[in-house]
Parts: structure tokens; C-alpha cells; sequence
């Protein structure tokens, strides 16, 4: 069982910086492939980034390529997402997960979202 606790959400003004973290109790971190999904009103939830178990190999959405940066820490049981040059439609809600699956498809553990909203 892994349990997820995401933090670093805000507002924040169009072409602003935020940095979400998330961190994973339990001791099997490192095992597991780790993503950030986002949830815009009205829209399915959609990848956004996602990170090999050894931190190595990185996957990111078209949308996001060149702004957002995916980082782990597996000494901190910790997922980061850098998100530079922010727009409006990266508004939503931001989730955390752990999984076996790679790149994307189904994710074993989520967290309980952070919302971020940048304003235009």
C-alpha cells in the first residue's frame, strides 16, 4: 500500500512558475513508476508527466514538452513537477500516482489532488 499526499498548488499569474511535490509513505517508493495527471472542469483526466521507477527515463504530453520538468527523489519518497511559463488552460486539478504501468495506462495509487490555477 502506497499513500500519496501531493502540496504546492496555488494561483498563479499566466507565465508564472509552481512547483508541486508529492510524497509517498511506505517503503516500496523507488519500485514504483510515478505521474502527474490533471483534471480540468468538464474534461477527463489526462497524463501530464510520468517517471521511470530509477528516475532515468521521462515521458511528457505534447502540451506540456519544454515547460514541465518531472524529477523523483527516492531517498525523500518524494515526485516533483516543475511547471514553468504557465498558461491558462494548464489550469486544473493536479494528481499524483504510483503504478507498474509505463508510460501511462492504468495507475495502481493516487493521491487526493492540488489545485492549480493561473490566471490570465
Amino acid at each position: 500500500q502506497v499513500q500519496l499526499v501531493e502540496s504546492g498548488g496555488g494561483l498563479v499569474q499566466a507565465g508564472g512558475s509552481l512547483r508541486l511535490s508529492c510524497t509517498a509513505s511506505g517503503r516500496t517508493f523507488s519500485r514504483y513508476n510515478m505521474g502527474w495527471f490533471r483534471q480540468a472542469p468538464g474534461k477527463e483526466r489526462d497524463v501530464v508527466a510520468t517517471i521511470r521507477w530509477s528516475g532515468g527515463v521521462t515521458y511528457y504530453a505534447d502540451s506540456v514538452k519544454g515547460r514541465f520538468t518531472i524529477s523523483r527523489d527516492n531517498a525523500k519518497n518524494t515526485v516533483y513537477l516543475q511547471m514553468n511559463s504557465l498558461k491558462a488552460e494548464d489550469t486544473a486539478v493536479y494528481y499524483c500516482a504510483a503504478g507498474s504501468s509505463w508510460p501511462v495506462g492504468e495507475y495502481d495509487y493516487w493521491g487526493q489532488g492540488t489545485q492549480v490555477t493561473v490566471s490570465s
